[in-house]
């Protein structure tokens, strides 16, 4: 699909998936390695244990379909070698501290004077301007710095991060996402520009909006192992079943409390409820919470008694009530549970990738989406160190490059203007998928019915602490930049008149059960009838073939069905995480990346196609090395609180205040070093306990006894200035008011404020990318059911009063 791309990877660490995204959908990746490898070469686990550069898990796990080519970067002939190879790249991706590759002569001005179409897609923890961009800065402190680590975890305890590091995952992948933009806009205007992608603000999303609490007047919401908890509300979910740990969504509303209703009827019929519990309002159950018509104790009650249902019955037995009843119940997957899943062997989904070297044959987490036009396969097993160097030099020396566009000259249109998205999406994972297309300028009519709204509009955060369908943070955000037309799809004036649109658009987008759209009439056959060359991309959480298709679900459930939950947390106590829907934060960027690559295959071919993205499958990428440690190494990894096989201090530590905390990590010697000297503990550094790496690793609770006595009594502002002046990682545990006075989110105007038609100014996170030359436009929110229905149907269909009163009098419209 972009086997006509050429990549050149100048990234380190986790953040490399960006380019394994873009070689799976067959660009030619070649990562540029120093004579000592990449650094993740040198991090675990290892294939059979044994510690070498070719057997690093954590760098198989993002690194195929790549070859490999030594230069070192700080060599006059290695940059040599790395300019000659970027004049003939489309993309340049690094991961380098801020202003690095400017004063070695590899920054963007450099490379677009040798190269006018290249587009250097830069990856930091902060950003590459602000006053935090040239913090220290790790993995677990990025995450902090998000909001998405104070979340997630035991309440009585610190916060807790998932055991494979996710904070550079989450760049990389945004990092994808805004290549592909880029490139959109340079195969029409002929240049190329810089993509400058923030791992704190990318990371952001896991919040799940949560972020805007503070901006829209909402209570925040506080950790709580398994579940969530507002204000007094508790709501746990992970429950243990007879061999191991479920998931039990029990929550309200119009969306989630028939599914309530159907689990009560289920402990009513197997004794477990009496017949007045079972016949609860389920719907408006939070309002008589708030009201205290319902007491707390009475919730309680209700949550024991799942749990002792739960108790009863096996992981398995369970999963098979949901599958028959239609009930949110899930296991909370190992990834021995996930390897061996049915579902995934009846979709083909691993991949046996042969590494000859070694003399095996690895099962990998294969495609993220299933195309029926370019389907994506692994082309490579992950390269050797300097294994292409030769050919790599020969090839991109000899071939040429070829430009259909000229340069333009004078202001440059948005990136994906003149692109055309019919989106039926909703709650989250397709609309924060279509979300940035809008931003970049797509135009995208957003089908939502009346008589179906929305889940997003019934999930907080709420305007001043109230529940209402326009009142919803999150839809603002997520849907934010589309027009908004009510139709009813289920009649046939409402079919046919989203035939209509179809005809208008170059993508469909969908994120219902798999049975929806066709009992609409409208799956990929009906929309291929009416125009050839569409484009439709479904999104749901199992996919649309295989057993468990049918489950209905959220992504709080595919957390835990990839395996995110079992990983998060401590190693004595249940699975405390992540928050919320944690699919739904990841999979839009593998969803946006496909649809991206499909447009450019179809300006090529003229060829539509159909995009099959499993919410769960596409997120399984970001726990690559715990998946590889089991079936390379048969270990089955869990949790570990915020412990680091690869270095210590490597915790999060009490500060002064209610519930604030603060991420610290040395990840260097001299790192440790520079903390023993600012906390004025200059004899740690000669302790034989703490002299190396290994023994500070084996003595990491002693250091975090210590540590925390010295933080405790000290506000997290303080800390973070100490601590940074000596260039230790370090960042508070953000919260949302945090955020909203974080001077680097401020910097890059994350929030912008936007008007709302019914509640006035409310603030929004803008882009999570910024673009030198077609930057994002992030003008209005997420429009109210139906506002934009009258210009649809007059301004972009072109219909008269007579065929409105037609489609109103049919029940099209509602």
């Amino acid at each position: 699909m972009l086997d006509h791309l050429r990549v050149l990877d100048l990234t380190t660490g986790s953040e490399q998936i960006c380019g394994q995204i873009l070689g799976q959908m067959g660009a030619d990746v070649v990562l540029i390695e120093g004579p000592g490898g990449s650094p993740n070469r040198k991090v675990g686990p290892f294939a059979g244990g044994i510690a070498e550069p070719n057997r690093s898990l954590d760098f198989w796990a993002v690194n195929r379909d790549k070859r490999s080519v030594i230069a070192d970067i700080t060599t006059d002939d290695g940059r040599a070698a790395i300019r000659e190879l970027a004049a003939s790249a489309d993309f340049v991706i690094e991961a380098f501290a801020p202003g690095h590759l400017d004063g070695i002569g590899l920054g963007y001005e450099s490379l677009r004077a040798i190269n006018e179409r290249v587009i250097l897609v830069s990856i930091t923890p902060f950003g590459q301007t602000g006053p935090k961009a040239k913090w220290a800065a790790n993995d677990l402190t990025v995450l902090a710095s998000s909001g998405a680590l104070q979340l997630t975890g035991d309440e009585d305890r610190p916060p807790t991060r998932v055991a494979v590091p996710q904070a550079f995952l989450h760049g990389g992948s945004e990092a994808a996402v805004g290549a592909l933009i880029a490139h959109f806009a340079r195969e029409r205007d002929g240049v190329g520009q810089h993509v400058d992608i923030s791992v704190q603000a990318a990371t952001a999303i896991a919040t799940q909006s949560m972020i805007l609490a503070n901006g829209w007047g909402q209570t925040e919401i506080e950790r709580l192992a398994g579940g969530l908890k507002a204000g007094p509300i508790k709501m746990k979910m992970v429950n243990l079943a007879k061999d191991g740990f479920v998931s039990i969504t029990f929550l309200f509303g119009t969306a989630i409390g028939p599914f309530s209703r159907r689990l009560m009827e289920e402990l009513f019929a197997q004794g477990f409820v009496d017949a007045e519990t079972r016949d609860k309002d389920w719907i408006n159950y939070t309002t008589l919470l708030i009201s205290g018509a319902e007491p707390l104790s009475e919730l309680d009650r209700c949550i024991g008694c799942i749990a002792e249902f739960a108790a009863a019955h096996t992981k398995a037995e369970l999963f098979e009530l949901a599958l028959e009843k239609g009930l949110l119940i899930v296991p909370v997957a190992t990834t021995e549970d996930i390897v061996h899943s049915e579902h995934l062997a009846a979709r083909e989904y691993w991949e046996s990738v042969a590494h000859p070297e070694l003399g095996l044959d690895v099962t990998y987490p294969g495609a993220f989406a299933k195309l029926t036009g370019t389907p994506l396969t692994t082309h490579r097993r992950p390269p050797l160190l300097g294994e292409h160097t030769t050919e790599v030099r020969t090839e991109w020396r000899a071939g040429s490059r070829t430009t259909t566009a000229t340069a333009s000259t004078g202001d440059a249109a948005p990136a994906l203007a003149g692109l055309k998205v019919l989106d039926f999406m909703w709650v989250m994972a397709g609309p924060a998928a279509s979300r940035y297309l809008a931003d970049y300028g797509a135009a995208i009519i957003r089908i939502e019915s009346a008589t179906h709204i929305d889940a997003a509009r019934t999930i907080q955060p709420f305007k001043d602490n109230q529940p209402g369908p326009e009142r919803s943070g999150i839809f603002a955000a997520l849907n934010a930049g589309k027009l908004g037309l009510s139709l009813n799809p289920s009649v046939p004036a409402g079919r046919d008149l989203a035939l209509r649109l179809v005809e208008w658009a170059d993508v469909v987008m969908e994120s219902f059960s798999p049975r929806a759209m066709k009992n609409w009439g409208l799956d990929y056959e009906a929309l291929r009838a009416v125009k050839p060359d569409i484009i439709m991309a479904s999104t749901c959480l199992n996919g649309h073939t295989g057993p468990h298709a049918k489950l209905a679900g959220f992504g709080t459930m595919g957390a835990q069905l990839a395996g995110f939950g079992e990983l998060a947390g401590w190693v004595d106590r249940p699975p405390a995480g992540p928050f919320g829907a944690y699919t739904d934060y990841v999979a839009p960027k593998y969803l946006a990346a496909a649809v991206l690559a499909a447009i450019d295959h179809r300006k090529r071919t003229g060829e539509g196609q159909y995009i099959d993205v499993s919410q769960a499958e596409a997120s399984l990428h970001f726990l690559g090395p715990a998946f590889l440690d089991y079936t390379v190494n048969n270990h089955v990894m869990s949790r570990n609180g915020n412990a680091s096989n690869e270095c210590a201090p490597h915790a999060v530590f009490p500060c002064r205040g209610d519930d604030r905390w603060v991420a610290i990590a040395a990840t260097t010697g001299r790192q440790w070093e520079a903390l023993a000297m600012a906390l004025d503990q200059p004899g740690w550094i000669s302790d034989p306990h703490f002299i190396t790496m290994a023994n500070r690793i084996a003595h990491h609770e002693e250091i975090e006894m210590l540590i925390s006595t010295w933080t405790l009594p000290r506000d997290v502002g303080e800390v973070e200035e100490i601590l940074q002046a000596a260039g230790v990682p370090c960042h508070r545990s953000s919260r949302s008011y945090d955020a909203f006075e974080d001077p680097q989110l401020i910097h890059r105007g994350h929030f912008v404020t936007l008007e709302h038609p019914e509640l006035g100014p409310v603030p929004i996170e803008s882009s999570r990318m910024r673009f030198s030359r077609t930057p994002a436009s992030v003008t209005r929110l997420g429009p109210t059911l139906g506002q934009d229905t009258d210009f649809v149907l007059r301004s972009i269909l072109g219909l008269g009063d007579e065929e409105i009163v037609e489609l109103v009098a049919a029940g099209a419209l509602e």
